[in-house]
């Protein structure tokens, strides 16, 4: 598990602490970290999600981009080898969406290892090297994204592009 950062629909960030203080508790606390050393890691990553202004504020002070940004920066911090994110999007509002989406956009490029449950299908189509469709706990298909996107094999994949891409 400590190789593996998690990133969930909703931030999970403890509202008592700062920006810096959810940042910096795993690594203190699992990976015995020193506190210093644990401070510079996590301005490096909050710089690294572009809001290193932030440090000394407490969630509640964020935006919900912002908190997301802030959330992955957690995770970075324990360097994982691969990130989960479950719908990192889907409780932010629609302007924010293209802040943790350009994040994630960044970490793909760098060769972050992803898993992403996602419906936003241009993230995928843009980001994914395999894009696996589930229905009711089934995989449907599984395809590269352009496969995937321009030719669907199974109905129920067609049917669901038909519904989401206008």
């Amino acid at each position: 598990r400590r190789e593996v950062g998690m990133v969930f629909q909703h931030f999970n960030l403890f509202p008592h602490l700062t920006i810096l203080e959810n940042c910096t508790l795993a690594p203190i606390w699992v990976r015995k970290m020193p506190k210093k050393d644990a401070e510079e890691v996590a301005m490096h990553y909050l710089k690294r999600v572009k809001i290193p202004e932030q440090a000394n504020k407490y969630p509640g002070q964020l935006s919900g981009g912002q908190q997301q940004r802030v959330a992955i920066a957690r995770s970075l911090c324990m360097k994982p080898k691969i990130m989960l994110f479950d719908e990192p999007t889907s409780a932010l509002d629609p302007e924010m969406v293209k802040e943790v989406l350009d994040t994630m956009v960044s970490l793909a490029e760098e060769g972050m290892t992803m898993l992403c449950v996602t419906h936003e299908m241009g993230f995928a189509r843009q980001v994914a090297n395999r894009v696996i469709f589930m229905d009711q706990g089934q995989i449907v298909e599984q395809n590269s994204p352009a496969e995937f996107f321009d030719n669907p094999q199974h109905e129920r994949t067609k049917l669901f592009l038909s519904q989401i891409l206008h």
